[in-house]
């Protein structure tokens, strides 16, 4: 219920859209009905061979419904068309305003495909919700009123059968197909998340899965979840080919008693025989309000649990709140951790322990330390993916959860480990960096990154993750990226990692000529030219172990010079 409603407020705007769609399906239902009536009566006034005069009404109807039918029927899809993209539209803006916030650190608790499924089926799923599931019930309880008060006029035992078969149709029949369907749907959306997990895995790590020999383990697999798939589909199906051929036979049903009870009726006089036909014809044809409403039972269920699967992102708390009322960016962009401690979502263990450091404005700092040591976890806190669990990070003296978080990482041009590509050009991955950037833009900014043979190659394809291009040139885009971006402050969390020695002293030559007098911060377990910064922090064990410039550290004789001496003196041979 809670889901139902939920999603009811969500629509909210779409309340008018709805209700006219609504009286367009009853006013074109009565219409459809409305013209069999009086073709039934027409035709039972002829076969008394009448005068002429009095049949012009009867004719006067029929071309009147005949007529308003198909315009009806046309603005009543029209109308319902319209309201349900509305609908989607509204719901999809409401999904993305509320995915937004959760980017990344929220959102790398769901599997990708997981993601996938809410983002495009589960909300593909909820444009039945308005065509499908409210508009048949009320239009089906709107023609049933209209029934009732007109039978009941006639007589109350006609009203009477005719709401018990009504409700055969629009109530049993959907409650019985509820209850056979339940937890068909949600073992569905689980089944359907499996099978495309397991084939963005096979997708992903086809080599792998090649040279390790399990690619037809992983390919059983993918079966066995599609097979459970067409199983759950094939149950669906089942109930819905059946709903209908019951819903005749409540409509058979109605028919057969009206029938038997009009016969008195007619016997005694109280009721003229050429409308038992039309009374017959009136409610056989006022069923046809009732043919989708056991369906509505179908994707009533389907709509619950791609409304529940919606929201648990939409009601998902976000790691950091964005301030409702942020301060402008600073004009100095000196970056400052004061005292600062942080854990991770779900676990005690502290990354980072009570630190604190300040970067100047123009300095270029390294942060080093072996794996694990919380390293990136400064980044993705400087960059405000996480909040810190205590202390205070300041940009330009300024608390940066009292910054806009957007422009706060626009001030910061970040190059990072994996640089991602998207499976686009050459030219729209470096727009993302600056969207107003001209084609003589790129280029300069490509040949400044050290890649002027690409300044004739901006529409070259760079595939699925930028895998037609090498680690290199990926991480020089990455570079490109950065200076199109003409950030104060230069961000590097590994950026070199993947890189041979010789294309990373390249790369740094590269950066470090980029960044002139911005501030730099350059994250890395790799101590290569380590004199060119001005300091350097040692990270720990989640704490600054030690700080000072190159020749600084290495006369200490500390941490840092144990890791210097072993990542660059002369190793024995392996085997020797």
């Amino acid at each position: 219920m809670k889901t139902i409603l939920t999603l009811l407020g969500a629509v909210r705007p779409y309340y008018g859209w709805m209700l006219l769609g609504i009286l367009a399906s009853f006013v074109t239902t009565g219409s459809s009905i409305g013209l069999l009536v009086s073709a039934a009566w027409l035709i039972a006034k002829a076969s008394l061979q009448p005068q002429f005069h009095e049949l012009q009404l009867g004719i006067v109807a029929v071309r009147f419904f005949g007529i308003s039918r198909g315009v009806l029927r046309y603005a009543e899809r029209l109308l319902s068309h319209g309201t349900t993209f509305r609908i989607i539209a509204g719901i999809r803006s409401w999904f993305f305003s509320a995915l937004d916030p959760l980017a990344p650190a929220r959102l790398s608790r769901f599997r990708s495909a997981d993601l996938l499924q809410r983002i495009s089926a589960d909300i593909d799923s909820l444009e039945s919700l308005y065509a499908r599931i409210l508009s048949p019930p009320l239009n089906a309880l709107l023609i049933s009123l209209f029934s009732w008060l007109i039978l009941g006029r006639i007589a109350w035992e006609l009203a009477l059968t005719l709401l018990l078969f009504q409700l055969l149709a629009g109530v049993v029949l959907p409650a019985a197909s509820i209850l056979y369907l339940k937890g068909t749907a949600r073992r569905l959306a689980e089944v359907r998340t499996d099978k495309e997990a397991a084939l963005l895995d096979m997708l992903q790590g086809m080599a792998e899965l090649t040279l390790l020999g399990r690619i037809e383990e992983q390919k059983a697999a993918i079966t066995r979840l599609k097979d459970e798939e067409l199983a759950l589909q094939e149950r669906q199906a089942r109930i819905e080919r059946i709903q209908e051929p019951l819903t005749g036979l409540c409509m058979n049903g109605a028919v057969l008693v009206i029938a038997a009870l009009l016969a008195p009726l007619i016997a005694s006089g109280a009721l003229e025989g050429i409308w038992a036909g039309v009374i017959l014809i009136g409610v056989m044809a006022s069923f046809e309000a009732f043919i989708p409403v056991p369906a509505s039972a179908l994707h009533l269920e389907k709509n619950l649990e791609a409304g529940t699967r919606i929201l648990e992102i939409i009601e998902a708390e976000p790691e950091v709140r964005q301030t409702t009322k942020p301060d402008p960016l600073p004009a100095t962009h000196d970056i400052a951790f004061r005292n600062v401690s942080f854990s991770y979502p779900g676990s005690s263990v502290p990354v980072l322990d009570d630190i604190s450091f300040r970067v100047k404005e123009g300095e270029r700092i390294a942060i080093v330390g072996p794996s694990g040591a919380g390293k990136s976890t400064i980044a993705s806190l400087l960059l405000g993916f996480y909040p810190p669990s205590s202390g205070t990070i300041t940009s330009g003296g300024k608390a940066i959860e009292r910054l806009d978080a957007d422009l706060l990482r626009r001030s910061i041009a970040t190059v990072s480990q994996e640089t991602y590509l998207f499976a686009d050009t050459i030219r729209q991955n470096l727009l993302l960096a600056n969207p107003e950037a001209t084609d003589d833009m790129l280029k300069a900014a490509l040949s400044r990154a050290g890649l002027p043979h690409f300044r004739e190659r901006l529409d070259t394809w760079a595939g699925q993750h930028g895998m037609q291009l090498s680690g290199g040139e990926r991480q020089r885009l990455a570079i490109t990226r950065a200076i199109l971006q003409d950030a104060p402050v230069m961000l590097l969390d590994e950026a070199t990692a993947n890189l041979d020695r010789i294309t990373e002293r390249e790369v740094m030559e590269k950066l470090f000529r980029i960044s002139g007098m911005k501030t730099l911060l350059s994250i890395t377990h790799r101590l290569q030219d380590m004199d060119a910064f001005d300091r350097i922090l040692v990270l720990e064990g989640g704490n600054i172990a030690e700080s000072g410039s190159h020749e600084e550290l290495m006369a200490a004789k500390g941490t840092y010079s144990a890791m210097w001496e072993l990542q660059n003196r002369s190793r024995p041979a392996l085997l020797e």
